[in-house]
Formats: C-alpha cells, structure tokens, sequence
C-alpha cells in the first residue's frame, strides 16, 4: 500500500499533468500545491513512486507523468469526483426533454456526453430482452385496416399496420385491447408470447382469425431490431490529444469502427449502478493501449450502457461525474416517456 503522502503527490502529479501535457517537476509541486512537506521530501517521494511504477521520466532532465498503474491508483484513491453545477444539469434535463422517440433519446445522449467530456461517447441501446411492455394500443386506421402501437419500459416504440379480413366494432377492439394489456403489461418481451397465447379462443369463430392476426403482429413487434445496437459520437474530440497518442491516432480510429469492440467495451466488466474505469493496457483491444475508458448502465433494467473513450491524459474526476450524470438523466428520461 502507498501511504496517503504519497498519494499527496502522485494526485498533485496527475492533476498538473492532465491540465498542462507537460512533464512535473518537484519544484513545480512545491510551488502550486500545498503539502506540507519540504521539497527534499517531495523529491524522495517522487523517487519512490518511480521505483513503484507509478510515474515515469519520460526523457533526462524532464519532470515525471504518471504510469497507467499511477492513474489506477489515482483513480482508486479518489475521494470525490466532480458534479455538475446547476446550470449545466438544467441544460442537460431541457436537452434531453426534447426528445421525442428512443432513437432521439439515444442521440441526444451521445451528442450531449461527447460535448461534456470532450471525448468519444458511446451510447448501447437497451436490451430488448430486459424490457418490458408498458402498454399496447391498437388504432383504427380505417374499417378494415387497424396499427397496433407497443412500447416497451426502454422506450422504444413499434408501429405496425396491418389489414383485416373482419372488422373489428367498438367494443370488440377494446375487449381485444384490454386482454392484451392484461396479458402483456409488465412482462418481459420474451414471455408476452405464452401470456397471449390463449386470447384468441376467447372470441367467436368469426374474430378469431382477425384476433390471430393481430396478435401475430404484436408478436412480430416485439422480437424485430433485438441485436445490440451502439451509436458513437464526437470521434473528432480525439483531434484535440493528438499528441497523448503514440504516432498516430489511427489504431484508435480503427478500433472504433468495429462495431463489436464498442459492445466489448461497454459491457464487460460494467456493473448496474457502478462507474466502470478501465485504463490504457487493462484494455483488451491494442488498439486502444493509449486510451482509457469510463462506463456505466442506465435505466430501470441497467441494460443500457454508455461511456467515453479518451486519453489516459484525461480528467477522471470530470469525466466520472459528468457519465454518471448523465446516465442518471437518459435513466430518469426514459422512465418517463409515454
């Protein structure tokens, strides 16, 4: 274990070094930061944190930038991360309220977070298989043709139309309606089909096949689009570090562009409710050595994840608060939703 002196600096050393992109010398810790301690001592435990791995020199005569194993522990230790002042969780909620379907949601979000942290963001849709159904409405469109509208605890809408051989009257349509939502709401997508499978004996032998084809249709709402889906915004952020990335940038640009490495990275080790850090080589993608990422889950299931992709240079305090922020927001968003 690293003693809290220690730590003193090491936090002193990534805070400059994440503000300025340049090297840290002891003079310059005993000049800006207060602690409390003589700068021969400041020197012995820069030494030490050397020897321990934490930091590195990157050339002779240069000051000391920390380690991936110094911004681990920074990390670990931190006893506070940043919040949002006032005025920005007002934005956020405004911009947010905005939307107006799952997929405005899901964009919106991306946008937003990449904007906040200056990085890339990454947003994974919600698990259809964790969602439930909130309601199911079936809409007249005219006599013979009849939409039939489910949306699911995540958010997502389906709409399908479909024509019908017998028509529904008033009270029909909403015996059928009522049964469905008696049969479907609250349920996960992948047991509404044993739920609703006796609705259609339940009517007379001349609605039963309308009956059976609305029901297919609901059916066929609630299994479409279920693959994993990622949106990713703000790769031009990268634009701004180019000098955090040995040589070049590309290997990271590459590595974003395959879809199955942002699912990778969303939902290995990110737990509901928790902030997820991983740190350039505790990666499992080269590509990505000179990286850090930071995760978590939103929504009522936490099926959905987001996070941001950055530098190991990158503002760990900022950018934990501002991802569980928003996380919070699209959360809070989507439970609201008609």
């Amino acid at each position: 274990m690293v003693d809290e002196r220690k730590v003193a600096v090491l936090r002193a050393i990534v805070e400059d070094y994440v503000a300025t992109c340049e090297p840290v010398g002891s003079k310059a810790l005993v000049e800006r930061h207060h602690l409390g301690v003589s700068p021969a001592t400041v020197r012995n435990d820069m030494a030490a944190l050397e020897d321990e791995g934490y930091i590195t020199q990157p050339h002779t005569s240069a000051g000391r930038v920390p380690t991936d194993a110094g911004y681990r522990l920074f990390v670990d230790r931190l006893g506070s991360v940043k919040t949002l002042s006032a005025a920005e969780r007002r934005a956020i909620q405004r911009f947010l309220d905005g939307a107006v379907d799952l997929d405005d949601i899901m964009t919106r979000t991306v946008r937003l977070l990449a904007q906040v942290t200056r990085s890339v963001a990454v947003v994974k849709y919600p698990s259809l298989t964790a969602s439930r159904v909130r309601h199911v409405e079936l809409v007249p469109v005219t006599a013979s043709r009849l939409m039939v509208v489910v949306i699911t605890t995540t958010g997502r809408v389906e709409q399908r139309v479909l024509e019908l051989a017998v028509p529904f009257d008033d009270d029909q349509l909403g015996e059928l309606r009522d049964r469905i939502n008696t049969a479907s709401v609250n349920r996960l997508l992948g047991d509404v089909p044993d739920e609703v499978d006796d609705i259609v004996p339940r009517f007379g032998p001349e609605l039963r096949p309308a009956v059976a084809a609305v029901v297919s249709t609901l059916l066929e709402s609630l299994v479409e689009e279920s693959e994993d889906r990622v949106i990713l915004a703000g790769t031009a952020n990268l634009a701004l570090f180019g000098g955090d990335f040995p040589d070049t940038i590309r290997p990271v640009l590459e590595a974003l562009e395959e879809h199955v490495v942002l699912l990778h990275l969303l939902t290995d080790t990110v737990q509901p409710a928790d902030v997820t850090v991983r740190i350039g080589h505790e990666l499992p993608i080269a590509g990505l050595s000179a990286t850090s990422v930071v995760a978590t889950s939103y929504g009522e299931s936490g099926e959905g994840r987001l996070g941001v992709v950055g530098p190991t240079r990158m503002d760990y305090p900022g950018t934990i608060g501002a991802v569980r922020a928003v996380a919070r927001y699209v959360g809070r968003v989507l439970e609201e939703s008609p």
